[in-house]
């Protein structure tokens, strides 16, 4: 764990994991870029989370690039919300983990 992660955050790994808003994400890689438990990754979104978009998600979607943030590694989160607060379009949220480790 690093350094920033001990001091900031309150929570076991898995206790709270990162939901993100595809139709808010940009894909601009704060959230991956400040986690210190590398919980995100930055990629083409999924034909099925595209899918599910509304039209003007997913023109704006197009704009960007057509990548997002997902978090293969939510189990790790510690919640200390340096994601939330880093993202600029304000796509992500905390919620208790279904399954804390």
């Amino acid at each position: 764990m690093s350094a920033v992660a001990e001091a900031s955050c309150k929570q076991a790994p898995g206790q709270f994991v990162p939901v993100i808003n595809l139709g808010r994400c940009e894909g601009k890689g704060e959230c991956v870029s400040i986690c210190p438990e590398q919980v995100f990754e930055l990629r083409r979104i999924d034909p099925t989370d595209f899918g599910r978009l509304g039209a003007l998600q997913k023109i704006k979607l197009r704009i960007h690039g057509m990548k997002v943030a997902y978090s293969p590694n939510a189990q790790a989160c510690l919640a200390c919300a340096q994601c939330i607060t880093a993202c600029p379009e304000e796509a992500i949220t905390l919620a208790r983990s279904h399954h804390p480790s």
